[in-house]
This record gives C-alpha cells, sequence and structure tokens, in this order.
C-alpha cells in the first residue's frame, strides 16, 4: 500500500529487521556456490550510485517459487519468515499461494514475491503455471522423511522445466531440523549435500519450529536474487530510475484469478 505526500507516491517504510547491509553468509562452505565474501564490484558501485537518487524510484522484484512434498513444512517456513508464526496444525496449500516481502539492500528498495505452491499431486497442474518467470527455486524437504529429499529432482525438473536454462539461483531446503538428534541429523547433511551438488543448488538446513537458520536463508536468496537483478538491468541497459514499480506479472494475476474460480466451483457443491 503506498501513500500520497505532495502528489508523490511512497512506498510504507521497510522494517528494520528486512535492512541488508553486508553479503549474508551460505550455511555451510561445502554447500555454498557462490564462493564471495561481498557484494560483486559492479552491483555495490551501481547501487552506490541508485541510493543517492529517490529510493522509491522503482520497486525491483524477484520471483521466489517453493515447491516439494506435501507436509514437508513449505508453508510453515514461509509463515515463520514473513509473519514470526509456527503453526503446527495448517491446513494444506490448495493450489497457489503466495506473500510479498519488502527489503532495502544497500540502500535500494527490493521485494520477493515468495510462492507457496500445493505438494499434493491433484495440483500439480495448477502449480505449475506459477513456476514460470522465476529468478530463485527452492525445492523443499522433511529431514526426517529421507524419501522426500529423493523427491526434490523430480520437484526441480518441473520448475526448471517451465524457465530458461541457468536463469534462476537453486536452494536445496531441509526442514524440521529441530526433530533430529544430532548424529542422524549430519548423517541426511551429507545425503542432502551431494544431492544438491547433482543438481547445482545451494543446501540449507533450517527449522520453522525454532526459527533456525530461517531469516539467514531467506536473506541470502534475498541478496542473490537482488544482485541478479541489478546485473540484468545493467546488460539491458536499464536506466536506474524509473517511474514506475514491478508487481505480481499480469500472467501469475490471469492464472490466480482462474484459480480461484475453480475452487469456488468446486466448494459451492
Amino acid at each position: 500500500m503506498y501513500y500520497q505526500r505532495n502528489g508523490v507516491s511512497f512506498p510504507p517504510p521497510i522494517s528494520r529487521d528486512r535492512v541488508i547491509w553486508e553479503f549474508p553468509k551460505c550455511y555451510t562452505s561445502e554447500a555454498c556456490l557462490h564462493q564471495r565474501s561481498d557484494w560483486d564490484i559492479q552491483t555495490a558501485s551501481s547501487c552506490e550510485a541508485r541510493a543517492t537518487r529517490q529510493p522509491w524510484d522503482r520497486q525491483k522484484m524477484s520471483k521466489v517459487v517453493v515447491v516439494g512434498d506435501l507436509n514437508v513444512g513449505k508453508t510453515c517456513l514461509i509463515n515463520r519468515f514473513c509473519k514470526d508464526v509456527f503453526d503446527r496444525d495448517y491446513k494444506a496449500t490448495i493450489g497457489v499461494d503466495f506473500e510479498i516481502e519488502r527489503f532495502e539492500i544497500t540502500g535500494v528498495p527490493f521485494s520477493l514475491q515468495i510462492w507457496d505452491t500445493a505438494g499434493q499431486e491433484k495440483f500439480k497442474c495448477i502449480a505449475s503455471a506459477y513456476y514460470r518467470g522465476a529468478q530463485v527455486i527452492v525445492s523443499v524437504f522433511d529431514m526426517a522423511d529421507i524419501k522426500s529429499l529423493e523427491h526434490t529432482r523430480q520437484w526441480l525438473t518441473e520448475a526448471l522445466r517451465e524457465n530458461e536454462p541457468g536463469s534462476c539461483f537453486i536452494f536445496l531446503v531441509g526442514t524440521k531440523s529441530d526433530l533430529l538428534p544430532s548424529e542422524e541429523r549430519q548423517r541426511t547433511e551429507k545425503d542432502a549435500l551431494r544431492m544438491a551438488a547433482d543438481v547445482n543448488a545451494e543446501f540449507w538446513t533450517v527449522s520453522a519450529k525454532t526459527g533456525e537458520n530461517v531469516n539467514d536463508f531467506f536473506f541470502r536468496v534475498a541478496a542473490l536474487a537482488f544482485e541478479n537483478c541489478i546485473r540484468k538491468d545493467m546488460e539491458d541497459g536499464v536506466p536506474l530510475s524509473i517511474g514506475q514499480r514491478s508487481s505480481i506479472t499480469e500472467s501469475d494475476r490471469v492464472v490466480l484469478a482462474e484459480t480461484e474460480m475453480k475452487d469456488m466451483k468446486r466448494n459451492c457443491c
């Protein structure tokens, strides 16, 4: 929701806990695909120049798609970060849902569209329509269910099929780490690291219940997506100051509306 002042539109203030200045670290060095401790030089210089202008000139936004089996904790993970809540008795996602989370990164406003897709087989045809245009794909598995780890490869294949080759950052995320004793957790992490290497993904372990690594993970996602967005603008010759802001794509709106209509028809009888 934007507000007006002297005829100019301004976004609401960004929460202090969504301000990122330092480049976020990875979970472990073995799982890190981007071995850097600081921002890309070109990105840093571009942001420094842009931050001296009106910071509300253009709201940059990247699309994050979260996929995985039913009950692996996708919705809990998103809710822990976006709403700081954990609900044991949440209802399974029907089709898709999304959250928009706003950041300030090195002085520049930036947002993530975080799309929560259903893990049920009957909703796959609906959810797959939302994979298109993703900058980040997060494949989630349950640390206490090794089969869900094996299924991550198929989820990634389906999501990547809807996007241009090499256009997406890929993350493999193990949830419910609080349920495993130390030795079992270490064994599962080793299996996940091998899977992550096979699919060219960065691996993270998190717990939506305790909040372990949740903020660090999403900050890492936001930082890498932001850098990619800035670099793409520079490559495409997009000027730094544009009097518009990005939003949910029109194709996403159309598919979301169609999905809601189908749900209404299904529930009315």
